[in-house]
């Protein structure tokens, strides 16, 4: 994409069958070029399309209507689901009337394991206070005792004709992960679940795997089929973190999770599977039920932090498959067979859409090492010692207050994103986490993609697994060979430093963090305790079973990694596809040289280059979104150089005390009167620069005052480029040392200040961030502009001291202007 996108995920976003038809449908589909002209904002246009026709299609009682009259219930569940993950709450009245249709129900009804377990997921997707928690338990207990208990097809669930209680009996993959998500749903609803019951479902996934790595519909006959490979793709990655609630506890009541442990390979089995046989226009193996494979793939890659099937963007390509085939008239979707069925068909994509479009928060890396060419089989390599820590860590995170209701994690190989495309691969998330037990050993090569990762603003969250010696040596060596000069270190984070107050209050003496401040943060945090050993057993309702010590172990593990995570996202991570374009475009080469428009940067002493492809991102939206002809090369000069003459705007910004001698002082003053303009902010509202900056405009103009620009100014207008009368702002809503930082975003006017000279802007300066917000750094503990915003106010601010330069030397000479 050519087209550089500061925005937020779209506002309406807030995360967060039965027998079988073999009707033949193939859809003829250039994944390529479709996915690569996809867009968010397409998806979320198609997803607000698509909720519209589920709303408008409800029936008076709260239900669906279905083809036929038949499985009302279940698709009915599907809808009300759809409805809530494309935007809506359960204080929407669609979602209400849904929700009273269900509590309504009377036996028989729901009937059988797929509305059972569907109405699990409604109830517990509408998240309606403790008002369905008695109905939830009913329910799993249900499901519970209709599982197969005995024979070949133990841990599985068949159809279920009214719940009959499991004894021996006949399953199938499909009824089968229907149950495990409604019980996976329940767990996360506070409702428990049996251990006897995972362990069950794992054996019955676990030992009905096919040869080949993937699942057919019954047993072992039949071929492996896309569908059921995702569903067990997603069914052992749920079954694997719900017994990770079974801990070995030490002697002083601490948990014992560096034990050696096997490595499951069935899930990496499986994924090979859908490598070699991935596909969005068919269900590979069956060629039927097309959207509900959809729906099981977005879950699966989703669940187990896959992005990629082989070299195939599985969300890319399926939401571009998608989106061109949604209804113009009405905006559904439908498939063949009873996914003809629009509400059916429609809530199928609209899951897959909605889920799937959710932030990616965390890239956990993998990498190879020494110790992993040496490993044993079937041993955890080093990089994924503790396998469910950040889908853990992400699960923990998903729907707290002021985060997305839904965020998601993937895996990312280090080695394949050098020999493609590089580090915007490791830019698809905000966080990169890396951890390990022994050395990881990284080459020149991997040392300068993770450095350079950083430099485009990427966070490095480094975590020491079963306190190994050889990892913690490693990854200090790491950051000296990172930054050779000695110009940045690795240090202990003192008491001061905002992330022990970003979402809860931490005792820094207790909490053992080291930083490495790059740019306008501390960019690289690492942790030489084992979070990931107790993320690994996070259960959001653990058993009673536990230890008190244990619950309080993982209990404030998690809370570190909150922090950890709140401050270097700002809680705002982008979506999906915004982050994938954002770190596209970082990564392309600047291609304007001289000759076009040139903004210089001003060096001091006041950390003047603590954002440092601010104005170069700057420059490149001028391109994109401006229409405009700007060098992306920023050059970088004293104060005191003479060639500031040259520039018609010099920029300027820092976050911490500074001062300039008379001399630069009156070299700035020079240029300004020429007609010259600066820009300057103080990044993360830093009152050390905002003080020094003040003191320094005194100094220049002894005469003049800095004012706030007028909201009435052309500078906020759209008759200089966009309307930025009203922007979003964030600021410290509590900011006491000894509480936890809290942070509000408001929507306000821009407050700028200036100083004219001879009737044109010589200044125009924000003590609220900028710069920072165009680098995508802006923490929870960053006072200023949201990206977006901030993008827009600085479009505006440098077309406006354009248009001034212009008018100023058509003034000096004697060109007359109409």
């Amino acid at each position: 994409m050519e087209c550089l996108q500061f925005r937020r995920a779209h506002g309406a976003l807030r995360w967060t069958m039965t027998g079988a038809i073999c009707i033949a449908v193939f859809f003829p589909f250039n994944a390529t070029a479709s996915a690569q002209e996809l867009t968010a904002q397409a998806v979320v246009d198609s997803i607000d399309r698509g909720r519209d026709f589920l709303v408008k299609n409800q029936n008076a009682d709260g239900s669906w209507p279905t083809r036929g009259g038949s499985h009302e219930v279940g698709i009915s569940c599907l809808a009300l689901m759809a409805i809530i993950n494309s935007g809506m709450t359960a204080k929407d009245e669609p979602v209400q009337r849904g929700l009273k249709y269900l509590r309504t129900l009377r036996a028989p009804d729901p009937r059988g394991t797929y509305q059972t377990g569907l109405m699990i997921m409604a109830l517990a997707a509408a998240k309606d206070g403790k008002r369905d928690h008695t109905l939830i338990q009913s329910l799993v207990l249900q499901l519970e005792k209709s599982q197969v208990k005995t024979g070949p097809d133990a841990g599985g669930w068949g159809y279920g004709p009214g719940m009959a209680i499991g004894g021996g009996g006949t399953a199938d993959r499909s009824n089968s992960q229907y149950a495990v998500l409604a019980l996976r749903d329940a767990v996360h609803a506070g409702v428990p679940v049996s251990t006897n019951t995972w362990k069950l479902i794992k054996q019955y996934w676990g030992t009905q795997q096919s040869s080949d790595g993937g699942w057919g519909y019954q047993s072992k006959v039949g071929a492996s089929r896309g569908s059921m490979t995702v569903a067990g793709i997603a069914t052992m990655v749920i079954v694997n973190s719900m017994l990770g609630d079974e801990l070995e506890i030490n002697p002083d009541g601490t948990p014992n999770c560096c034990v050696n442990k096997d490595d499951d390979e069935s899930i990496e089995r499986a994924i090979r599977w859908m490598a070699n046989h991935f596909s969005v226009g068919s269900n590979p193996g069956v060629n039927s039920w097309l959207l509900y494979y959809l729906y099981g793939l977005e879950r699966a890659g989703r669940l187990s932090g896959t992005r990629f099937f082989g070299k195939h963007d599985w969300y890319r390509e399926g939401a571009a498959f998608l989106t061109e085939r949604q209804s113009v008239r009405d905006g559904s979707w439908k498939g063949a067979g009873q996914e003809s069925d629009p509400v059916l068909g429609t809530s199928f994509v609209l899951l897959f859409l909605s889920k799937g479009l959710a932030p990616v928060l965390i890239n956990k890396l993998e990498y190879n090492s020494d110790a992993q060419v040496k490993r044993k089989p079937d041993t955890l390599p080093n990089w994924n010692h503790h396998q469910n820590d950040i889908l853990n860590l992400t699960d923990a995170l998903s729907g707290r207050p002021d985060w997305p209701k839904l965020l998601t994690w993937q895996t990312v190989n280090l080695d394949l994103a050098i020999q493609g495309a590089g580090v915007s691969v490791l830019r698809q998330a905000p966080v990169l986490f890396l951890s390990g037990l022994d050395d990881p050993k990284f080459d020149a090569k991997q040392v300068a993609t993770l450095k350079q990762y950083v430099e485009q603003g990427g966070f490095i969250f480094a975590v020491d697994n079963c306190n190994g010696a050889g990892f913690d040596r490693g990854f200090r060596e790491l950051i000296k060979k990172m930054y050779p000069q000695g110009e940045v270190q690795l240090k202990r984070l003192t008491a001061d430093h905002p992330v022990f107050r970003c979402e809860y209050l931490l005792d820094a003496e207790s909490v053992e963090l080291y930083g490495v401040d790059v740019g306008c943060r501390t960019s690289i945090i690492y942790c030489p305790d084992d979070l990931a050993c107790l993320w690994d057993k996070w259960m959001r309702f653990p058993s009673k079973d536990r230890s008190v010590k244990a619950t309080s172990m993982i209990t404030r593990a998690i809370r570190i990694g909150t922090n950890v995570i709140a401050y270097a996202t700002g809680r705002e991570p982008p979506n999906k596809l915004d982050q994938e374009e954002l770190a596209n475009t970082e990564g392309k080469q600047n291609q304007i040289e001289r000759g076009f428009l040139q903004i210089a940067k001003i060096r001091h002493t006041g950390t003047w280059d603590a954002a440092p492809r601010a104005l170069s991102n700057l420059l490149k939206a001028l391109n994109q979104k401006a229409g405009m002809i700007a060098s992306t090369k920023t050059p970088s000069l004293p104060a005191s150089d003479p060639n500031l003459m040259q520039y018609p705007l010099i920029y300027m910004h820092g976050r911490s005390q500074f001062s300039l001698s008379k001399s630069e002082q009156a070299n700035i003053r020079q240029a300004l009167e020429n007609g010259a303009v600066l820009f300057a902010d103080a990044c993360c509202g830093s009152q050390p620069f905002d003080q020094s900056f003040r003191q320094m405009i005194r100094e220049m103009f002894p005469t003049r005052e800095l004012k706030r620009i007028p909201i009435e100014h052309p500078l906020f207008s759209e008759q200089t480029g966009y309307d930025v009368r009203r922007v979003r702002r964030r600021q410290m809503e509590v900011d006491d040392v000894n509480q936890p930082l809290k942070a509000q975003t408001l929507v306000v006017e821009p407050l700028l200040e200036g100083i004219e000279i001879d009737g044109h802007l010589a200044v125009i300066y924000s003590k609220y961030d900028i710069s920072c917000a165009l680098e995508q750094q802006a923490s929870v503990a960053c006072a200023g502009y949201l990206t977006q915003d901030a993008v827009n106010l600085a479009l505006n601010i440098v077309r406006y001291a354009l248009l001034q330069d212009i008018a100023f030397k058509n003034k000096v000479e004697g060109i007359k202007v109409d």
